[in-house]
């Protein structure tokens, strides 16, 4: 299946959710050929490598967040977790986050994707939805799209008491809030709260992402400890404390053959 072809979005607005989470909506004439209904999956920021010759890229990953149609047609939202230095945490200081921040509505952005979404089964007894700040976006869309009658809990890991957000849910998915100031450092945050939660009866649907340290802590507790299947869960490393995306995607392949 061929990919399709990179579009160009233009930035329409910007402003901050909360103090670290930087909100830019996308939209522009690239709307017309986006596939719809794209929330919580994938694209890739294109970034030019400045001064190569040989027209080489830097690819950064990001979820979306929101995808409406407004009066003034279509728009689609990627938030980007930003450190108090200005720093975006699935960056580290690098393109996209510098982009983001100095972005102005007119702006041009290549993307490419949409990439396919990874969502909780919502035919499952309970739920258990895990992440970071990273993950907030996609958190965010699978707490929207289960059925009213869920129930479960979501753990998310975030910096300060201010970058909670008021999500929608359903009445008996219980939300837990880890403060965790320095992310990736204090890399058993996030874990050790999903470890503390009671085990649900029936079949669950556990979707997680974060970290790359803390994803292994978590995979390892629901293969051993809960005896979950590959097949039983989903679950991703978005970022990896040091590196940027491209030498944490060549380990998370290495990763990935280990646990195999």
């Amino acid at each position: 299946m061929n990919r399709p072809a990179p579009r160009v979005f233009t930035v329409i607005r910007k402003s901050y959710v909360t103090p670290n989470m930087l909100r830019v909506t996308l939209g522009g004439d690239a709307m017309a050929s986006f596939p719809e209904d794209q929330a919580s999956a994938y694209v890739k920021l294109i970034f030019p490598i400045d001064g190569d010759e040989k027209d080489r890229v830097l690819r950064r990953t990001y979820t979306v967040r929101h995808d409406r149609m407004t009066d003034q047609g279509r728009e689609i939202d990627i938030d980007f977790v930003m450190h108090g230095d200005g720093s975006d945490q699935n960056d580290h200081g690098g393109p996209a986050s510098n982009w983001a921040v100095n972005c102005a509505p007119g702006d041009a952005i290549t993307i490419g994707g949409p990439g396919p979404k990874k969502l909780v089964d919502p035919t499952a007894d309970w739920f258990l939805i895990a992440g970071d700040m990273t993950a907030l976006p996609a958190v965010s869309v699978n707490l929207e799209i289960l059925p009213d009658d869920a129930r479960g809990y979501a753990v998310i890991e975030i910096q300060s008491e201010a970058d909670m957000q008021d999500l929608q849910k359903p009445a008996n998915i219980t939300i837990e809030w880890v403060i965790n100031p320095h992310p990736g450092q204090s890399n058993t945050a996030l874990s050790d709260v999903v470890k503390k939660l009671p085990w649900g009866n029936g079949r669950a649907s556990v979707w997680a992402a974060c970290e790359f340290t803390s994803m292994k802590e978590l995979r390892d507790y629901f293969r051993k400890d809960r005896g979950l299947g590959r097949d039983d869960f989903y679950i991703s490393s978005y970022w990896k404390l040091g590196m940027n995306e491209d030498n944490h995607k060549a380990i998370k392949a290495e990763d990935a053959k280990s646990a195999a």
